[in-house]
């Protein structure tokens, strides 16, 4: 079996140099039947991964500890479900998973797009081979999952954070996102490489961004949710490095989707979208080098390793090599259409791209700085979380306040009275939810106030956009408000798919600002029968029970919950002791109140032999809206990226206009 998953490997590494050599020439050359081959080539890559993927998978399920991989990463008590998670709960595995999601990428991408975009296609295939191409030679030569070893009678099993329910999706879910920005990068880089500047490769590849920053998004609220649950220290993200690393791109990707919508309507921003493209996929390698060199100290990266060298000198050659032709085809990226007016929609949107961006490079340089500073100076420096916490303030509040503004502002220039009659009515619900936060006193947080005063301008304006468009319908002659509502969304899903999008991050800026800038914290060594007062909460430790699972120990405090009169019924948390892996875990208890969206949360920091326990508690306000957010992200992506027939024969119209081959 590791013989059949090296040579599926190998073979692999061969269609795709065969792919980019073989691409390259045809494409350079205008061979039509050479480039079909070097495609085929592609796909056929895709089948080979895929067969190294089913033997390391069946290794896994076997507990055939003679692969290395195997034994260091499960044991034979590990639940099936953690087990199969293995495949990417190491470095080896999740290397070879994102050669998988690669090569699979690439043969969708290009049999989705080869008959109407076949001029662009040939250039792109080259461009996903070369990044194959490395990614199969580090699986091959450098980071093998089939090295093998003489079989232990167990294996090592895997790290208790790791053995989440959360764990099954978070991962994969990132390296859809990481690989996904490589259909956008391909396609730029193709068109750069063709010198067919056009919209096309925008049309191919806007929803294949969409499916990954959607991805990046949902699996990054993952994420924050197993740390919640998981890992307990009482938050959800530690503006750790590696958590960074998801956070980036996913910017990037942003900012990108957003000025994309300037270059299709006033066919501005050429190089600037280009350039945004070759950030967030250069991002992704950044973040994938940083989880898998061991180069930061993380809960969320692996040991040191020898990929970090090649990693750093792969994204070095990318971003020179694409710079360098964006450099090169200046005068064909050059928009003909200037910006008239600093007060108009694409003026708001590009303000919107310059606050994402800045975002993202303070934060890409608090991951940076201290690597540098250990690097030069010998001076392992940190940047605290107060760091990131200025910037997420200083752009994150304009940029809240800026989704409220730019898709309501006219195209070309507003005028003083157009913006008046606009927004009035989110400026009056703004000042008035401000004021009864400031009587109700939540003046003694200023960024949780400016926060939650422009949350309500931004819903707001998101509701009034609801209701002018569905009345509108209704005027046209819907039979109905839910079918008005209806036809509203089905006639522009990506506008009012963006709209929940907006509503989301809301809800998702309304959760931090509570839970962070209104939390209550306490903690106290208590002995059975004693009690905690916190946030309104009364807490009683009644007991302290182990029990024996299947791979560790369970010890569990059990606490009465009161607030006020009512009693509220009993808690759990404690420790997991796993014999396997010899480690211990906390395990935390949390009690949702769904009403208000709070959450009484409680670690066992210390369980003594006495029976005594020292706790940590913390009443968190709205932060149940966090997931919620999630929840409706997803919901207006899915609306975004729902197949839209109207829509469909607008781009097709639009790709005529411009003369691809189909057309001809």
């Amino acid at each position: 079996m590791p013989e059949l998953g090296r040579a599926a490997l190998v073979v692999t590494l061969g269609l795709v140099v065969y792919a980019l050599v073989a691409g390259a020439v045809a494409a350079h050359l205008g061979r039509r039947r050479l480039a079909q081959s070097a495609q085929n080539a592609l796909i056929a890559a895709f089948f080979t991964t895929l067969v190294a993927s089913g033997v390391l998978v069946a290794a896994l399920l076997r507990h055939d500890f003679s692969f290395t991989y195997v034994a260091r990463t499960t044991s034979e008590a590990l639940p099936t479900a953690y087990t199969i998670s293995a495949f990417w709960g190491g470095q080896e595995g999740s290397l070879l998973l994102w050669l998988l999601f690669l090569t699979g990428f690439g043969t969708a991408a290009v049999r989705l797009n080869r008959r109407w975009a076949r001029d662009l296609i040939v250039w792109v295939v080259p461009v996903f081979a070369a990044v194959a191409t490395f990614f199969a030679f580090v699986v091959v030569a450098v980071a093998s999952p089939f090295a093998t070893q003489a079989a232990p009678a167990d294996g090592a099993g895997m790290t208790p954070s790791l053995q989440n329910p959360y764990m099954l999706a978070h991962p994969p879910l990132l390296y859809l996102g990481y690989v996904g920005l490589t259909v956008p990068f391909a396609f730029a880089l193709g068109a750069l490489l063709s010198g067919r500047l056009d919209e096309r490769w925008l049309i191919a590849t806007r929803r294949w961004t969409l499916f990954a920053w959607t991805a990046l998004g949902i699996g990054q609220l993952l994420g924050a949710h197993w740390a919640y649950v998981e890992v307990g220290w009482g938050g959800y993200y530690a503006w750790d490095p590696v958590e960074n690393a998801a956070l980036m791109p996913w910017l990037a990707a942003t900012a990108f989707l957003h000025s994309v919508m300037i270059q299709e309507k006033r066919g501005m921003l050429r190089v600037w979208n280009v350039l945004l493209v070759i950030l967030a996929f250069s991002l992704s390698l950044f973040g994938t080098f940083l989880t898998r060199s061991g180069v930061v100290n993380s809960i969320h990266s692996f040991t040191q390793s020898s990929i970090g060298p090649w990693f750093l000198a792969f994204i070095g050659v990318t971003m020179a090599v694409a710079l360098a032709l964006v450099f090169w085809r200046l005068p064909l990226l050059r928009s003909p259409t200037k910006l008239e007016s600093p007060v108009s929609r694409e003026a708001a949107f590009l303000y919107n791209n310059l606050l994402l961006l800045a975002l993202c490079l303070a934060i890409l340089w608090g991951v940076v700085y201290p690597m540098l500073s250990e690097a030069i100076r010998g001076e392992a420096v940190v940047l605290g979380r107060s760091y990131y916490d200025f910037f997420l303030r200083a752009f994150g509040l304009p940029l809240l306040l800026l989704m409220g503004i730019g898709p309501l502002i006219a195209w070309r220039r507003a005028s003083l009275g157009s913006l008046l009659t606009t927004f009035k009515w989110p400026t009056l619900v703004a000042l008035a939810t401000g004021g009864v936060l400031l009587v109700l006193g939540a003046g003694a947080s200023v960024p949780g106030l400016v926060a939650y005063t422009f949350s309500a301008f931004v819903g707001a304006t998101i509701v009034m956009e609801f209701a002018r468009g569905t009345r509108a319908r209704k005027a046209l002659g819907a039979t109905s408000w839910l079918g008005a509502f209806s036809s509203l969304m089905a006639r522009n899903r990506r506008r009012y798919g963006g709209y929940v999008v907006h509503a989301s991050i809301v809800l998702l800026a309304v959760g931090i600002a509570g839970s962070s800038a209104f939390d209550s914290v306490a903690e106290a060594k208590l002995r059975r029968g004693e009690s905690l007062a916190v946030g309104g909460y009364t807490l009683v430790y009644k007991s302290l029970d182990e029990r024996q699972t299947a791979n560790a120990t369970e010890i569990r405090a059990t606490l009465g919950i009161n607030r006020g009169n009512d009693d509220l019924g009993t808690l759990e948390a404690g420790k997991n002791a796993y014999t396997i892996e010899r480690q211990v875990s906390n395990e935390v208890g949390i009690r949702s109140d769904k009403l208000t969206g709070e959450d009484l949360f409680v670690i066992a920091e210390q369980i003594d032999a006495d029976g005594s326990v020292y706790f940590r508690v913390f009443v968190k306000p709205l932060v149940n809206l966090i997931w919620l957010a999630g929840l409706v992200f997803l919901l207006g992506s899915l609306i975004t990226l729902w197949p839209d027939r109207i829509e469909q024969r607008r781009l097709v119209a639009r790709a005529a206009a411009v003369g691809h081959p189909a057309t001809r």
